[in-house]
């Protein structure tokens, strides 16, 4: 049987965390066929292993996730620190289309929506998903604000926020946590966004730290992936671009074989370390819905690398070829 590991902590606003979350989505969506017996034996072994926050949305699986996850977090609530994000809109007759709603009215009913199909009272960490620079993030922060003195939802977030944007919004309610996107192929965060948390002492939780798994070598092409695999339709995955990034890796697995470490155990630690590097809290939520791989990710939150590693490291990110996403109007890069 595999040891338990116990995962050092770090601070999540009011409360403390294992260092590494665990991301909940591909679970129900996204990234093909899910084996739910197994990805609940996962849930469960990131809880053994000290992993306490889990991170879901209403988006993902059109509310199939956060029912899923659900049933996990209300058979150990006082253990268990709940995530949920709102903002973004599905159409059941358009499957293709996305939309993002910060109004007031829609977070009430969104908030009301994910409190019963995940079947608790009150939601950890609530973020806003999206922005929507339509509608002033005081008015949106500001109906956040209510729901916590609802006693609806206990802390606030935000994701894919520039530092401007936190600042606004951190000044009508504390903001726990920013998750956006960050890892040795995506550091556009450090513009803004990581140093206005630092400032601000807020945390900052790296979603797809792992690249969604391209940094782990599982696979060089998005034309490896099964059809319903949403990575197929990134452009970082796709022919020339997905060749000359694979590339990037070979610096990465150096590494990895001069420790006996796996490459994703590289790529997690590096991210782990941006806590130290830019003086803040960070807490990763790699997704997985295999226990192996979970073990494998937890273990990278005690490696520490070395000056010369990090050197040999840093000019990844500035040679990667295409966008985070096709449609980068998703994301806090237009806004900068």
């Amino acid at each position: 049987m595999t040891t338990t590991r116990v995962l050092p902590t770090a601070t999540l606003g009011t409360v403390e965390v294992g260092r590494q979350g665990l991301g909940c989505m591909g679970m129900s969506a996204f990234y093909g066929p899910s084996d739910l017996a197994e990805s609940r034996a996962t849930l469960e072994r990131a809880l053994e292993l000290g992993v306490t926050l889990f991170d879901t949305a209403d988006m993902y699986g059109s509310g199939h996730n956060e029912e899923f996850v659900g049933e996990f977090v209300r058979a150990h609530r006082d253990q268990v620190v709940l995530a949920t994000k709102f903002a973004i809109e599905l159409r059941a007759d358009d499957p293709s289309y996305r939309g993002v709603n910060n109004s007031p009215d829609y977070i009430r009913r969104a908030v009301d929506a994910s409190l019963t199909r995940l079947g608790i009272d009150v939601i950890d960490l609530y973020y806003m998903h999206r922005r929507d620079p339509q509608v002033p993030i005081e008015d949106s922060v500001g109906t956040m604000a209510e729901l916590v003195a609802q006693g609806k939802v206990r802390q606030l977030g935000l994701s894919e926020v520039t530092g401007d944007e936190l600042r606004a919004a951190h000044a009508v309610h504390p903001i726990a946590a920013v998750q956006s996107e960050w890892s040795l192929f995506s550091r556009d965060v450090e513009r803004t966004a990581v140093p206005a948390a630092a400032e601000l002492g807020v945390t900052f939780v790296p979603y797809s730290p792992l690249g969604r798994g391209f940094l782990t070598g599982a696979f060089a092409s998005g034309e490896q992936l099964s059809d319903s695999d949403f990575r197929r339709t990134m452009p970082r995955f796709s022919g020339a671009n997905a060749e000359h990034n694979a590339e990037l890796l070979a610096p990465l697995r150096a590494i990895a074989r001069a420790r006996g470490i796996s490459p994703a155990q590289v790529a997690l630690a590096w991210v782990q370390g941006r806590a130290a590097a830019d003086g803040l809290s960070v807490v990763p939520i790699p997704g997985t819905r295999s226990r192996t791989r979970l073990e494998e990710n937890v273990a990278a939150a005690t490696i520490e690398l070395s000056a010369e590693e990090l050197a040999t490291l840093e000019p990844i990110a500035a040679q990667v070829a295409g966008p985070r996403y096709a449609d980068m109007s998703f994301t806090s890069a237009g806004r900068e």
